[in-house]
């Protein structure tokens, strides 16, 4: 059978992680290309000090003092452990360093076309023996303007969703009089010391700078419409409800009708999809702010099961993830894996859209995995015929949950051990 030739969008995690899985099929696929647009691979790993360069925006979404809020016990690719020696919650440069190590150990770089932007991807029916087959057309651009274009027999979408900030639309906006920022350009706490500074936005980013901030004496409002969050009672962060609109004052006020003055107003308000290389009416997708449809099993558009969106799923263990969604994918393209036909899996989709809207979810949590990423794993495992992830990173996934929502602040001081596939210890030391 001729190999297969991939393209690879992205040197990120999820980019590195398909790399690294087509090259150990050499008998089966082409060493891969894998496009980068930044000098450098890790994707939203790689820290840069800033969030602008001159007039360009910088892709990373990194702040400085960010340590992981899972432990890498379960972060880690299941063929790939961190060293023991390290600590369970790790400081973002660790995660970095891990990367290009294992870049370097599967031997990846050299396959990556470092400062190339992929412009554009489409798809190009070839007529052969056996009636029409799909192959992909990607042009690129390198730094000095040069484009080239290339054919694939199948693409790997990596690009990531940490980079296009999700601004949603608060009325009256224009009036507000201080800084107005996304959590996307925010790096360090001691600009906004002795400041009040209001955040939309209590998931992970919103909580952690919140404490970052109020550790250098600003005066924190945490706004969000979810039950009351956890925090350090010491720290005088306040909580309150949505901001409605900012009034001609330039004051905000919240939906119970209250008002408040702030010097910042910092949105942790998410990311939105954003694949400008792709026409996604021709492939069929609606591309929402936080929500893609339709593919199958989150990863490939029926009708075109050569393309593959690793990675656009959210509340998950990101490695363990990829690696599952990549080996489904590799199974696709290598025929051991039979899809259902195009009408079956865009069925397939629709029944599990409506099956999470019957319970109450919303539009834009439709791809938020969290406690249903573990039955996902296993049904992507067997369906591609390879290992499941280990009951044991379940088991601890919860039990960080609820050291998380009990002690915000130190959670990431406890240690942890995998001792077999299905049980972890708390290490000594650990408070």
């Amino acid at each position: 059978m001729k190999r297969r030739s991939i393209a690879v969008i992205g040197a990120g995690a999820a980019g590195l992680c398909a790399a690294r899985h087509i090259l150990s099929r050499p008998d089966t696929f082409d060493p891969p290309v894998v496009y980068e647009m930044t000098g450098h691979l890790g994707g939203t790993w790689f820290y840069v000090d800033r969030a602008t360069r001159g007039d360009n925006p910088v892709h990373s979404s990194m702040y400085r003092d960010l340590r992981t809020n899972l432990p890498k016990e379960i972060m880690m690719f299941p063929d790939f452990p961190f060293d023991e020696q390290l600590p369970s919650f790790l400081h973002h440069s660790s995660i970095q360093q891990y990367l290009e190590k294992y870049s370097e150990t599967f031997d990846i770089s050299r396959h990556i076309k470092f400062n190339t932007m992929v412009e554009k991807v489409k798809p190009v029916t070839m007529e052969t023996e056996t009636g029409g087959a799909v192959t992909w057309e990607v042009i690129s651009c390198g730094t000095c303007g040069d484009q080239k274009t290339q054919t694939f027999d199948s693409v790997f979408v990596c690009n990531g969703h940490y980079s296009d900030p999700h601004l949603p639309h608060i009325p009256g906006i224009e009036n507000f009089k201080g800084k107005v920022l996304h959590s996307h350009s925010y790096r360090c706490p001691e600009p906004f010391a002795n400041k009040s500074v209001v955040i939309l936005g209590a998931k992970a980013s919103g909580v952690d700078i919140s404490i970052e901030l109020a550790q250098v004496n600003a005066q924190v409002i945490l706004s969000h419409n979810n039950p009351s969050v956890s925090l350090p009672p010491h720290l005088g962060i306040r909580q309150a409800c949505s901001v409605v609109k900012v009034l001609e004052d330039g004051s905000l006020q919240f939906q119970d009708g209250s008002v408040t003055r702030a010097d910042v107003l910092l949105f942790c308000t998410g990311y939105n999809f954003n694949f400008p290389f792709l026409s996604s009416s021709v492939l069929g997708l609606d591309v929402q702010e936080h929500f893609i449809t339709p593919l199958y099993k989150h990863i490939l558009p029926p009708g075109f099961p050569s393309i593959f969106f690793i990675g656009i799923c959210k509340i998950i263990c990101p490695f363990v993830h990829f690696d599952c969604q990549v080996k489904f994918s590799l199974a696709v393209l290598d025929g051991s894996l039979k899809l259902p036909s195009q009408s079956e899996m865009e069925m397939d989709i629709e029944r599990e859209v409506q099956r999470k809207q019957n319970m109450g979810v919303q539009v834009k949590h439709l791809l938020n995995l969290d406690k249903d990423q573990w039955n996902y794993y296993i049904d992507l495992a067997s369906m591609g015929q390879f290992t499941a992830p280990q009951p044991v990173l379940e088991s601890l996934y919860e039990e960080v949950r609820k050291q998380r929502q009990k002690e915000p602040q130190k959670y990431r001081q406890i240690n942890y051990r995998l001792i077999d596939a299905t049980q972890w210890k708390r290490l000594e030391g650990s408070p």
